[in-house]
């Protein structure tokens, strides 16, 4: 009898429990997806070390004032998705969250990582509704929750104005915010930490190097800022030789695994051939410099190509650390053992000796941001010396013109490496370096291509104030002939010195930095101006941060291969009191420098000096497709200047990147003031432009046109002989010999060639200008299709470039080198694998 109540109430509670699953069933539903997850652990044991839930989009808790939260859900069938030859992983997981009826839309969710393993979480997917998807673009390291302390929050590709975010996020948003901002104190910063805060270049001395000065925050060193790390300077095995890491960059500004990887192996590649190149030279001055011309040609392939050999192996290992070398010992046989041939050797290995290549790479090289309409002449200093190049000089060789008529019809230019380098010429010539500061003009012939006139080299005076000038003419034989050629070296050299330091270093990659961390730190993910500017900042602040620690500091590659050596840095900072944001807007910078003009009635409101300019030309239709893309994409959230105004997000990041991330900057009147649409555009296609064109232009040929060494010489050894000394007797006697002596030594060309190798490859992750790293992006039907116009318009750019390019009537699109100007070509669908050394394609971001 006992017994038999017993099972009735069992019975009875069985079906209350059946009763209440039933009811419950009523009231709930499955909210059904996937995640993609790089470099994760074993799949084995993941399951339940991964937790995740929803916040709804519209139901709110009121115990929390946040969005209600699903029950959590975690990590099933996961699949590997693809598994590349660098051994990197990647696995899609199964989701199923139970939610209750009207938990509507998702909005955000939080994950949590107790597996004892970090691993790269790229995105998560939602089927809501059969017709409707929710998708979270997350791309960034999630670290166990016993190191962070807290979980990881994300928020959908839905973006909103601050006044316009649903209640169920309003706190959510601020809470990320705050995270992202810390609490301002000091102390190190490890690699889990996603803390933004501003910091001083106070970390390029070096104990064995010596101390630097601190870049930032005064007035005789003025500098922007850069994100700050909290990290002491360590020297260990893992900064070994050319390849050392930065481990406390925020997560979400980490490289994925796979660009890890591939970093790694285009570091060892230049290694090898860097140790390869060094074979046979003891390192004694008579053994480490080049004694022909054909031993240059023999760093690169020739007829008999050569696989690397064991005792080449031996000597990498010196260069790499250790866990490094060990992940790719076994792989190495299957590199080249010789640096690539650049495309000027391949096109026309000459071609570094003709006077109008050398004019040409001005408009269509590496560096043709710098050459500028001479406004009167003579030139002078901005202490009020005279340059001492005369008409007489000039005005025989103006194709008839004479000097004032040249003048006049805008057609003297000059490349103008004078009074930023006198200041320093006294240090930097201590060091066994010989630096001249240099002008060079040159006259615009019919053809649209420069021809060079004359190079002053320059020296300080032996009294304060004054100045030691020789001017060198374009000779056709004999010593005035080889004299020219000396010259041209030197302004090679001063030009390639500007170009790494100011062109590319510091007017892209250290300028651009503060506006990433204002960005994170102001800005909200869910902000559309954050959606917007997000791609452009992919990977720049762990590219930064790998130059600071092996390029930039003390000892570091820039220090022992550019003429500048010690007082690098210091000649950027000296620079960046001259920078103007304002004036790196592609318009502004070409009416500075004299090569266009205001006219309404032309691209971008301005013309052209002349039209066969290949980096003006490429770079204004860039420059105008996107700023038509930014402009719709601002109207379409910004109704009004007055919601412009209303956006506190937008008005403190815009203050804080004046007044904190360019501090040094924040008296100056020419900064906008954002107070409308207008204004706001114009700064993100600065932005933009900066992040994307300016940087390509600079940085993706530099293999192809500075890996020639005898084109863009990095410093000379000597300096041009003096008639009547017994150096001009040594190079009277043999010209060849005297120019090569002047040459930077073997160690110091082939470092050089080793770092452009590394920074002119594309990744196989690269994403152009005109893609996005996935189709979902965001979550707005209009924005999509507005983006797919804008990336058909880049297309119809590239077709244009190929036209001018092979037309044959504009002489710059090629020049003697037979190179087409293709570092502003936006697409690469013509590339066969889209990576490597092609010098072709603007990817989004200063990614390398």
């Amino acid at each position: 009898m006992e017994h038999s109540r017993i099972i009735d109430c069992l019975n009875v509670f069985q079906g209350s429990v059946k009763a209440q699953l039933a009811e419950s069933k009523k009231h709930a539903e499955s909210i059904k997806g996937e995640i993609i997850i790089q470099h994760c652990p074993a799949k084995s044991s993941l399951g339940k070390a991964i937790r995740i839930q929803l916040y709804s989009l519209s139901k709110i808790d009121p115990s929390t004032g946040e969005g209600k939260l699903s029950q959590e859900a975690y990590l099933n069938h996961g699949k590997r998705i693809h598994k590349k030859p660098n051994g990197n992983r990647g696995f899609q997981y199964e989701l199923t969250f139970e939610v209750d009826r009207d938990f509507g839309l998702p909005g955000a969710f939080v994950i949590w990582n107790q597996h004892k393993h970090k691993f790269f979480l790229q995105s998560m997917s939602l089927q809501v509704t059969f017709r409707q998807m929710v998708h979270f673009e997350c791309n960034s390291w999630i670290y166990p929750n016993h190191l962070t302390q807290k979980a990881r929050i994300f928020f959908s590709n839905t973006c909103y104005l601050p006044s316009q975010t649903p209640n169920s996020l309003l706190q959510l948003r601020k809470q990320e915010l705050d995270t992202l901002r810390g609490d301002g104190t000091a102390g190190r910063i490890r690699e889990w930490h996603r803390v933004y805060d501003y910091d001083f270049y106070n970390d390029l001395g070096d104990p064995h190097q010596g101390e630097r000065p601190v870049l930032g925050g005064s007035v005789s060193y003025p500098y922007p800022r850069r994100g700050k790390t909290g990290e002491p300077h360590i020297h260990s095995e893992n900064e070994k030789g050319m390849f050392k890491t930065d481990n406390c960059i925020p997560p979400d500004e980490r490289f994925s695994p796979e660009k890890l990887s591939e970093f790694a192996k285009k570091v060892i590649q230049a290694a090898l051939h860097y140790v390869v190149s060094q074979e046979g030279s003891m390192l004694r001055e008579e053994s480490n410099q080049f004694k022909s011309f054909n031993e240059i040609k023999g760093l690169f392939p020739g007829k008999k190509s050569r696989g690397v050999e064991e005792w080449m192996i031996r000597k990498l290992e010196t260069h790499l650390p250790k866990e490094i070398f060990k992940q790719t010992e076994r792989r190495i046989k299957d590199y080249t053992a010789k640096f690539p041939m650049p495309q000027l050797f391949a096109g026309n290995e000459l071609a570094w000796k003709d006077d109008t290549e050398f004019g040409h790479q001005m408009l269509a090289g590496i560096n043709a941001t710098l050459i500028q309409c001479l406004q009167a002449f003579p030139p002078r200093s901005k202490n009020g010396i005279w340059s001492s190049i005369r008409r007489s000089h000039i005005e025989h060789n103006l194709d008839g013109l004479t000097l004032q008529e040249a003048m006049n019809q805008w057609r003297i230019f000059i490349l103008d490496h004078h009074d930023y380098l006198m200041p320093f010429l006294g240090k930097i010539n201590k060091n066994g370096v010989c630096a001249y500061a240099s002008r060079t003009l040159l006259f615009l012939k019919d053809d649209a291509t420069l021809k060079p006139l004359a190079i002053e080299l320059s020296l300080p005076g032996l009294s304060p104030g004054t100045e030691i000038h020789r001017v060198f003419r374009p000779g056709t034989n004999g010593s005035e002939a080889a004299l020219w050629q000396l010259a041209k070296v030197h302004v090679a050299v001063n030009d390639s010195g500007y170009h790494q330091l100011i062109s590319h270093w510091l007017k892209t990659h250290a300028v651009v930095e503060p506006f990433i961390i204002a960005t994170r730190r102001q800005l909200s993910v869910m902000h559309p101006i954050h959606r917007l500017l997000d791609p452009h900042f992919k990977d720049t602040m762990h590219t930064n941060a790998l130059a600071r620690i092996t390029v930039l500091k003390a000892g570091g590659i820039f220090e022992k291969t550019l003429y500048s050596g010690e007082a690098s840095m210091e000649l950027s900072s000296s620079l960046y009191k001259e920078w103007r944001f304002d004036e790196q807007s592609l318009p502004g910078d070409l009416v500075k420098r004299g090569l266009a003009f205001q006219n309404p009635e032309c691209l971008a409101g301005i013309q052209l000096l002349f039209e066969d300019y290949p980096y003006g030309a490429d770079g204004l239709e860039i420059w105008v497709a996107t700023k038509r893309w930014v402009t719709d994409f601002c109207q379409y959230f910004y109704k009004d200047d007055n919601s412009l105004r209303s956006d506190h997000e937008i008005q403190e990041w815009w203050s804080e990147i004046r007044k904190l991330g360019h501090g040094d900057k924040c008296n100056e009147t020419w900064w906008s003031s954002m107070t409308t649409v207008s204004d706001l555009v114009e700064a993100l296609t600065t932005l933009i432009w900066i992040s994307s064109g300016l940087h390509a232009s600079v940085n993706f040929g530099q293999y192809e046109y500075a890996g020639h060494p005898l084109n863009r010489p990095t410093k000379c050894r000597n300096f041009i002989a003096m008639e009547g000394t017994r150096e001009y007797a040594e190079f009277l006697h043999d010209p060849d010999k005297f120019f090569l002596k002047m040459l930077p030594n073997r160690s110091e060309i082939t470092l050089y060639l080793a770092l452009l190798e590394v920074l002119s490859a594309h990744t196989s992750d690269e994403v152009y200008l005109g893609q996005r790293q996935s189709p979902n992006w965001i979550d707005d039907v209009w924005v999509k299709q507005r983006f797919e116009q804008f990336a058909e318009e880049l297309n119809e750019v590239h077709k244009r470039i190929v036209e001018r390019n092979a037309d044959s009537k504009l002489k710059n699109r090629r020049g003697p080198s037979n190179i087409p100007y293709k570092l502003l070509d936006p697409t690469v669908s013509n590339i066969k694998s889209g990576q490597g050394i092609t010098a072709i394609g603007i990817p989004n971001s200063i990614s390398m």
